[in-house]
């Protein structure tokens, strides 16, 4: 690969949320790598529905501020910020093993940019670039697991089938004789559920007495719902992030005579179960290799140039529950 010129590095761009609800390009300014580091060209990148929209309307609380940060964020809460943290590009400079490599790197939407060779991670034979973007999300699904523990044989309820959710889904799947069900008030999102071989139903049909429900619908009614599907004594892990919205929940009815344990789940930390052995690098690679499967591509509904990303970040903050991943492309 040819080396770039001097001018080269300046040609970069990065989408900064310039405000509450705004965001705008800026130029963004690169020095050349030094001994383990990596300049990187972005291919894809992908948009957070959950995280990244309530970053984009200024919903952060102040308390998590510094929790709340992404690797290689510049600028602070509530703006002007440079947020995101699914980008997937080509090494263009760098050690040679990685030196042409297609890699997964947990960056802002930037054109181009530097980092240590560390933050970077291959991706593996078999996965195309553009289904990459997904690795985030695979890796939450993966850590949401490994802190539901879900048993073999078990009768598990995903309540929200936004991208997360489905590859929760999926995944437990894959568990001998589990039964999962995907449950979702929107009704398309029936033939998702069945093009990735799961169950699917509305609130109102689905499955009750399940032994583990998972809740990623970002909605307090959906958290309600979870609780009402839960079998005696079963868990209901909690994967949505509200960021400053207050969530109402019904503890009164059957929550305790059914002895139900309601526990959250976050992918900043490898689960409990795990930590002792497992790195978030292997947590990552892991994530990546789950992602072979060609069906998951059904779960990138969106595209757009990188040029027009400020406007599709506004147009997602308005809604549109047809779009699962968007995927930004440079």
């Amino acid at each position: 690969m040819p080396e770039l010129s001097d001018t080269d590095w300046m040609q970069a761009q990065a989408c900064w949320i310039e405000a509450p609800g705004h965001a705008a390009l800026r130029a963004a300014q690169l020095a050349a790598p030094g001994p383990g580091e990596v300049l990187v060209r972005a291919l894809h990148s992908g948009i957070s529905r959950g995280t990244e929209m309530l970053v984009f309307g200024g919903r952060v609380p102040q308390s998590e501020y510094q929790r709340m940060r992404a690797p290689f964020q510049e600028g602070d809460f509530p703006g002007p910020v440079k947020y995101g943290y699914a980008s997937v590009g080509v090494v263009e400079q760098g050690p040679d093993d990685l030196r042409g490599r297609a890699v997964f790197c947990l960056h802002p939407h930037q054109s181009r940019y530097v980092v240590p060779a560390s933050a970077v991670h291959a991706l593996p034979d078999g996965l195309p670039p553009a289904r990459a973007v997904l690795a985030a999300n695979m890796e939450t699904a993966v850590n949401a697991l490994w802190d539901a523990s879900p048993r073999v044989g078990d009768r598990i309820a995903v309540v929200g089938g936004g991208v997360v959710g489905l590859l929760v889904a999926w995944l437990a799947a894959r568990l001998p004789d589990c039964h999962v069900q995907l449950v979702d008030t929107h009704a398309p999102r029936a033939q998702l559920a069945r093009h990735l071989g799961l169950d699917f139903a509305r609130p109102d049909d689905a499955a009750p007495e399940a032994d583990l429900v998972v809740h990623a619908s970002g909605n307090s009614q959906g958290l309600a719902t979870a609780l009402g599907l839960a079998a005696f004594e079963a868990t209901v892990l909690e994967l949505s992030w509200y960021g400053q919205q207050p969530v109402s929940l019904p503890l009164g009815e059957a929550f305790h005579a059914r002895r139900l344990t309601l526990r959250s789940s976050q992918v900043g930390h490898v689960a409990t179960a795990q930590r002792a052995r497992w790195t978030h690098a292997r947590r990552m690679a892991l994530a990546l290799s789950l992602l072979r499967d060609e069906r998951l591509d059904a779960l990138v509904t969106g595209h757009a140039p990188f040029a027009q990303l400020p406007q599709v970040l506004e147009r997602l903050a308005a809604g549109s529950p047809d779009t699962l991943c968007q995927r930004i492309d440079y």
